[in-house]
């Protein structure tokens, strides 16, 4: 495990006091900038909320995303308001949810959804721990540390009440986390093996095994569910990696087969284990192929989304800026002492052209602007383990 973290955009020729400009402002204008520009608002004397503008929902993913960026930057009046309201709010006592949080919610707390979204339980409790590394435990729900032992404990033991048992977010046997509980397949970009890897180290005695055997059961996945030529993936995908066609809710039984908005993240996620880790080399030859892709097709790929072959659909990006951040974070396991010229200058086009790019404004703001700040964080060297 690495406890020093490469500084790419140092690489790249910006000083420090450069860096820290950039990160402030990003900070400061998506959680306390003008109404149409932040998604962080307060709500009352000891609460916050992160908004996905484009639903006018608060959901666990941001919730728990906007909690990760304040432990990493210091900001403990912020995480504490957020993880106040996600509690308060979100959180599932009993019956079939109990012990999980709803993964969509009204701005007044109202759910939208009963059922949870595991990639916000496993960012919840990552940032949990780290905040009580960084700040210390408090009480109740303060605490940081007993808060994350008892969610990932739930995710593995719980899972409902009476005939619901067993509806676990990760399934026990392959260890491989599932795209919600009770279905049989899963989401490539939940997949944080460098997550599981820490929660080996902190969650109770009793999972220890399984969150180390989970670390080295993700990172095989990624190896099937990532297309050998392009490096893509699809949004979700059976637990054999291969994608799945189409699901029974949303817009009718649409295809998503595709590299969408969901999948940017595995490359930022593979990128960020490389850092922290550095195990397994096929990530940067994965994360290489993935670049080439979107370099050789910049003009279609960033326009409309490809299926993991290469295949362009007609399906315009949703979020181009949040595709630009993942594919620049995609240099942390790219860019190797090793790689060959043409991987380097790829890996330096998206850094590159990230640096060049603005945060997005608009109804579609919020995604793509947290996937910015965690390149921008990740590629500074300030993604860190606390």
């Amino acid at each position: 495990m690495n406890k020093e973290y490469r500084n790419i955009l140092g690489e790249m020729g910006m000083t420090d006091a450069q860096i820290k400009t950039w990160i402030d402002n990003t900070f400061n204008t998506m959680f306390h900038g003008a109404e149409d520009v932040r998604i962080y608002h307060e709500a009352g004397a000891d609460m916050g909320y992160m908004v996905d503008t484009g639903n006018i929902d608060a959901r666990t993913e941001g919730m728990s995303y906007g909690m990760m960026m304040c432990v990493q930057l210091d900001k403990k009046e912020e995480f504490d308001r957020i993880w106040k309201w996600s509690y308060t709010y979100m959180y599932t006592h009993e019956g079939e949810h109990g012990g999980y949080f709803a993964w969509s919610c009204a701005l007044d707390g109202r759910h939208n959804a009963d059922g949870p979204a595991p990639d916000g339980e496993e960012f919840f409790a990552m940032a949990l721990f780290f905040a009580s590394h960084r700040w210390g435990d408090g009480e109740g729900i303060f605490n940081y540390s007993k808060m994350a032992r008892q969610i990932l404990h739930d995710c593995l033991h719980r899972g409902g009440e009476g005939e619901h048992i067993g509806r676990t977010m990760w399934d026990l046997d392959n260890k491989l986390i599932r795209f919600v509980p009770g279905v049989d397949f899963s989401d490539p970009s939940y997949h944080l093996m460098h997550f599981y890897d820490l929660f080996a180290l902190w969650a109770d005695e009793c999972d220890r095994q399984f969150w180390a055997d989970a670390a080295k059961a993700s990172r095989k996945y990624l190896h099937t569910a990532c297309h050998p030529k392009t490096g893509l993936c699809s949004d979700y995908a059976h637990f054999d990696g291969s994608p799945v066609a189409g699901v029974p809710w949303g817009r009718g039984k649409r295809r998503i087969d595709r590299f969408y908005s969901d999948s940017y993240r595995t490359a930022a996620n593979i990128g960020l284990d490389w850092s922290w880790n550095g195990v397994d080399s096929w990530q940067c030859e994965n994360n290489a192929k993935l670049q080439k892709f979107f370099k050789d097709n910049e003009e279609q790929g960033l326009k409309y989304a490809p299926r993991i072959d290469g295949e362009f659909t007609e399906e315009e990006v949703m979020h181009p800026t949040g595709l630009i951040a993942t594919n620049a974070a995609a240099s942390l396991a790219s860019w190797t002492a090793d790689a060959d010229e043409e991987t380097v200058n790829n890996a330096k086009y998206w850094v590159k052209k990230f640096m060049e790019t603005p945060l997005r404004e608009g109804k579609r703001r919020y995604y793509d602007n947290c996937l910015y700040l965690f390149a921008l964080l990740a590629l500074s060297g300030n993604y860190r383990i606390y």
